[in-house]
């Protein structure tokens, strides 16, 4: 006796799943940039390193937008708008504080006697 599978009924709406499944609307691994600007956008926020991560975050990030518009398929529009976002903010935030370190730092070793 041989055993037979059942077969899927015969559908004109039926899509074999693509590779990657479900995660492909969540992690646009078709857009690297925009993953990539995502986590230096977080990353952003560890100190003495923040400020080099947000600027890398904002230009990944753009370059993440620009490959969404071109390649609509790719997806990952709101991960570069995360990463420009928080690499701003953040990156600005560092590099503010590096900025005022080095005027203090300056300030104080002038009015030494």
């Amino acid at each position: 006796m041989s055993q037979q599978t059942p077969q899927q009924p015969y559908s004109p709406n039926y899509r074999t799943p693509e590779p990657g499944g479900d995660l492909s609307g969540l992690i646009p691994y078709k857009n690297t940039p925009a993953l990539v600007s995502y986590y230096l956008g977080v990353f952003s926020l560890i100190p003495c390193i923040g400020g080099f991560l947000g600027v890398a975050a904002v230009i990944l990030g753009i370059m993440g937008l620009r490959k969404a518009a071109q390649f609509p398929e790719a997806k990952g529009k709101a991960h570069a708008i995360i990463g420009i976002v928080a690499g701003s903010i953040f990156g600005l935030v560092w590099i503010g504080a590096g900025i005022l370190m080095i005027i203090g730092m300056a300030a104080a070793s002038s009015s030494r006697p």
